[in-house]
């Protein structure tokens, strides 16, 4: 059946995320790990099947893990007669049998810089929010929601912008792994943009959930930087469009909306990943979740986490590494293991000094 007006392969639109000169996949290669994550070979041309939609299992695991599936990231499993240790991914990571090194990170990394769970009762936040008569938290992500009362997002963007975040020591220590040449890419879920200001180039991240680097009018979809908005929010006014007066949203991906283009980078980085290391996230809200099985079977996955989840919990593989517990100390740990402490530590002053610095 020939496909749909305004459909494109996926092997086309990941050759367009990565650009001129860059070597991806074949496209027999790239439609088969399409085919089973997705369950289709083509998409809009807005990446409009990638959504997150709260319709469908709650947000959670619609995807199915068939035969299919298994065929292409493994069933798991492993020929190794004892389970690694958090000792040896430290030791590959040391003899540079892990080069090309994936990262998913979600909320848990950032709460100890301060970030509340605005979800939380308890948090400050989510009180303020409570003025607005939001029928569940989660609405202030909806479009539906957005669209007839945009106040309380603009709070919480009003909260993450003035409040003056800074990167902990998670964000240092992969910023420490950018530079050493060992990160291949870093998956994110937060939309705090602390990834970047740790110093992490932008061509390392997928801020799958989007940032606030950019923002889009609602009406005329007129582009513009995300710096335009915030003498506006930052006296409670809602930004509206120089052009159509329409109201101008941070590029913050809303449930029922498009993914950026860039997460589907994960097509190219999954499979070309010798480490999986995954911080600070429930792993329950999809599509974002079930790239934690899109590495070969054959990969470690390091899981540094509060709790055991995903397929940690339903599906481990003999190559799994779980250290649970606070997130932070866990990431303390494995720089301890790997040696970088004493460099971690100096990363950590000099950039804070330096964003310091620039506060004065």
């Amino acid at each position: 059946m020939p496909p749909r007006t305004g459909w494109r392969s996926f092997y086309t639109e990941v050759k367009d995320v990565l650009g001129e000169g860059h070597q991806g996949p074949s496209p027999g290669r790239t439609d088969m790990v399409a085919t089973s994550l997705w369950g289709v070979r083509m998409v809009p041309g807005a990446v409009g099947l990638v959504v997150l939609n709260p319709g469908i299992a709650g947000g959670r695991r619609p995807i199915s893990f068939s035969a299919g599936a298994s065929s292409v990231f493994g069933r798991g499993g492993s020929s190794r007669k004892e389970k690694l240790s958090l000792q040896d991914i430290a030791e590959l990571i040391q003899a540079r049998a892990c080069q090309r090194v994936v990262v998913m990170v979600g909320a848990g990394i950032s709460t100890p810089s301060g970030i509340p769970d605005f979800r939380s009762p308890r948090s400050g936040l989510y009180s303020n929010l409570q003025q607005y008569d939001l029928p569940y938290p989660e609405a202030i992500f909806e479009l539906a929601f957005f669209s007839h009362n945009p106040k309380p997002f603009f709070t919480l963007a009003k909260e993450l912008y003035l409040r003056n975040y800074r990167p902990n020591i998670i964000h240092y220590f992969l910023r420490l792994l950018h530079d050493k040449g060992l990160l291949l890419r870093l998956y994110t879920q937060n939309i705090d943009g602390l990834e970047r200001v740790s110093g992490i180039p932008a061509s390392k991240l997928v801020e799958a959930h989007g940032s606030f680097a950019s923002a889009t009018c609602t009406v005329c979809r007129r582009p513009s930087p995300g710096k335009d908005i915030w003498a506006d929010v930052s006296v409670d006014r809602i930004p509206r469009c120089p052009v159509c007066t329409g109201v101008v949203k941070p590029d913050i991906v809303f449930f029922g909306e498009a993914l950026p283009q860039r997460f589907l980078l994960h097509v190219v980085d999954f499979p070309m990943a010798d480490l999986l290391l995954i911080l600070g996230t429930s792993l329950e809200v999809e599509p974002f979740a079930s790239l934690s099985e899109a590495v070969r079977s054959s990969v470690p996955r390091l899981l540094i986490n509060r709790d055991l989840v995903g397929p940690f919990a339903w599906r481990p593989r003999g190559t799994d590494v779980v250290q649970l517990g606070d997130v932070v100390q866990g990431v303390e740990r494995l720089v301890e293991l790997l040696g970088w402490t004493e460099e971690l530590q100096e990363l950590v002053q000099q950039e804070t000094d330096k964003l310091h610095g620039q506060d004065r």
